[in-house]
Order: structure tokens, then sequence, then C-alpha cells
């Protein structure tokens, strides 16, 4: 099976974690897509279909447990 097929959305606030798990990801043949907050990730769960999301716990503003929940309840996201 082909990984490029599965995307999936990081979400974290920290640069580094980002850029760690994103290299990681792509060299195994995924496409990634990333973010920095919450609410981000919800606008573009709502543009795109992603197979994945990989939420941060510990953000600001919003964190991974209140985006996941909001992400289980949009259609595009289930």
């Amino acid at each position: 099976m082909n990984n490029r097929s599965f995307k999936i959305l990081i979400v974290d606030d920290i640069p580094t974690n980002i850029q760690v798990l994103g290299s990681v990801l792509r060299k195994a043949g995924y496409e990634v897509a990333f973010t920095d907050n919450g609410q981000d990730a919800i606008n573009k769960a709502k543009a795109n279909r992603y197979d994945l999301f990989l939420l941060d716990i510990m953000m600001p503003n919003m964190d991974g447990f209140e985006v996941c929940s909001i992400l289980k309840k949009m259609p595009e996201s289930k």
C-alpha cells in the first residue's frame, strides 16, 4: 500500500516537534500538513480530508482534547 494516499495533520505549538515528526512521516511516505493551533486545525479539517490527526495535548487557547472533541462531531472528520 502506498503511504502517499494517507494524509496526516500534525497540530503542535512547538515548531521543533512539527519538524521532527513531519520529517519522519514524510520519509515514510506520508503526506503531511501541519498547524500550530487548534482553531486552524479545525478550519483545515473543514477544507481537507485527513486520515489521521496528531494532536498536542497542551496548547494555548484550545487544548488537544477540545480539538479532538470538535473534530469527532464534524462530518468532515468524524
